[in-house]
């Protein structure tokens, strides 16, 4: 169905509405109908304060080197944020070895001013939280003024520079797998800094890289997108109310098709996060070779391992993870300790690198992160040509759902107008046997009955009219 065939349908849909709000007298569900005849078939921005993304989708960051300036500008071209993510990005500098802090905040300075000359659109960064140079990059990413910081791989409390953040209008966006991770952070924030942040990712198990869930969690219907997103929004209210702001929940991990991202914003998302999908294009920073694993693997092939960070990660399981699993790998040089919480020599590797290998097509001596749905990429396309079919995907199922509300709504407005014609019928029955002999009585009583069954048939109708409107507000933005 071309778009302006789904134009027509929204403009029989408005028709229908309007003829059930005429017949029905349902006055009580304006709000709710004007919601659905004032929508557009189209997905909706994406507003953090003063931010505005065309595209609700916030592009994951991908360390080591795989999203950089070139993928992040392209996804903020394409109307979404565009991410650059930190971790080790050093390694892209000759010097690593010799000062890994300085080439990471030297390379991270850099992909910034890049992604800017290649775009005017949205640009963030992703920073883990639990790295030794974190307080760094952040004031890197504050003097560079990026749009918007999304802080992973810990918990953003302690010693957040909020003021020089709100001076540079620089926003902030924990990224959390739970919605107590979320109170908790928000909280602590209210109290140390009398702010909030600007907006709340939340990660799911179907994400790929380091998870924020034990292996047995993974599976857990409690832990799944479907379950933690309505906590989250509804934990965030409170604060909401509190600061008189919006702030959104962007949330990720599995999130694959247009179909999944109007299922995500159904649960009271306001964007997506997604990784996976944009790693299978043109403009990823990774090595070709990097992204045909996407394309090759097989769902067997990805599963879960040990990182030496300490948490699970999904990744697509090569020779390397099986000979590192059996201490088989080769001695490597820790460059320095750039997180406290590693452990590299159980590992027998260190992750940075072998991650770093792998985005520069070296996969015997590394690995590729990948999420749950990573098997289903079958080629590598731009970064445009993805976005856009998104949000064809996006659009074809809002039509189906807005096919379905006009079909129902239509049957009922057709069995409430046959009650009526038959309560009319009933009616003028009724009047007449009143003018008739009292022998009629047992007529009268009969009739009395039909009467009363089809007035109470005739307001269920109405009523389930009235409550499908209501639940179909949400259809379109």
């Amino acid at each position: 169905m071309t778009i302006p065939d789904l134009e027509t349908l929204h403009t029989n849909l408005k028709s229908v509405l309007h003829h059930c709000v005429q017949q029905l007298h349902l006055g009580e569900v304006k709000p709710a109908i004007e919601k659905i005849l004032s929508s557009k078939i189209t997905w909706p921005e994406l507003r953090i304060g003063n931010l505005v993304a065309k595209t609700p989708i916030v592009q994951g960051g991908m360390g080591v080197g795989i999203s950089l300036s070139s993928l992040a500008s392209a996804v903020a071209n394409a109307g979404g944020i565009g991410v650059i993510a930190a971790n080790g990005i050093g390694l892209l500098e000759k010097d690593y070895y010799e000062d890994g802090r300085a080439a990471n905040l030297r390379a991270f300075r850099n992909e910034i001013r890049k992604a800017r000359s290649l775009s005017d659109g949205i640009i963030g960064v992703n920073i883990m939280v639990a790295v030794n140079d974190f307080h760094q990059l952040l004031d890197v990413a504050i003097e560079e003024k990026v749009d918007i910081v999304f802080l992973g791989a810990g918990l953003p409390i302690k010693n957040i520079p909020v003021e020089a953040l709100r001076k540079a209008d620089v926003k902030l966006a924990p990224i959390v797998s739970s919605a107590r991770a979320a109170q908790m952070i928000f909280r602590m924030w209210e109290k140390l800094y009398n702010d909030t942040p600007d907006a709340v990712v939340v990660e799911g198990p179907k994400a790929g890289g380091h998870l924020g869930f034990t292996a047995e969690q993974l599976d857990d219907p409690e832990y799944q997108l479907e379950a933690i997103v309505p906590l989250v929004v509804e934990a965030l209210k409170p604060f909401e109310e509190s600061k008189g702001v919006a702030i959104p929940v962007i949330a990720g991990g599995g999130v694959y098709t247009g179909k999944d991202i109007y299922k995500v914003l159904s649960l009271g998302a306001s964007a997506v996060q997604m990784a996976t999908r944009f790693v299978a294009t043109d403009e990823c920073d990774a090595d070709a070779r990097f992204k045909e694993a996407y394309v090759s693997c097989t769902k067997e092939q990805i599963g879960l391992i040990k990182s030496p960070v300490g948490m699970p990660g999904r990744a697509i399981r090569n020779q390397f993870i099986l000979d590192s699993e059996a201490g088989n790998n080769p001695s490597f040089r820790c460059a320095w300790k750039c997180l406290a919480t590693c452990k590299a020599e159980q590992a027998n590797y260190c992750i940075s690198i072998a991650l770093n290998n792998a985005r520069r097509g070296l996969l015997n001596s590394g690995y590729v992160f990948a999420g749950s749905n990573a098997y289903r990429v079958k080629r590598i396309i731009p970064v445009a040509t993805l976005v856009e079919e998104l949000q064809r995907g996006y659009q074809l199922n809002v039509q189906a759902k807005l096919t379905e509300l006009l079909d129902v709504v239509k049957a009922l407005l057709d069995a409430y107008g046959k009650r009526e014609a038959l309560l009319k019928e009933l009616t003028e029955r009724y009047e007449q046997a009143l003018e008739a002999l009292p022998s009629q009585r047992d007529v009268i009583t009969a009739l009395k009955k039909q009467y009363s069954r089809l007035v109470s048939q005739e307001e269920v109708l109405r009523l389930t009219v009235k409550e499908k409107l209501v639940l179909s507000s949400h259809l379109t933005h």
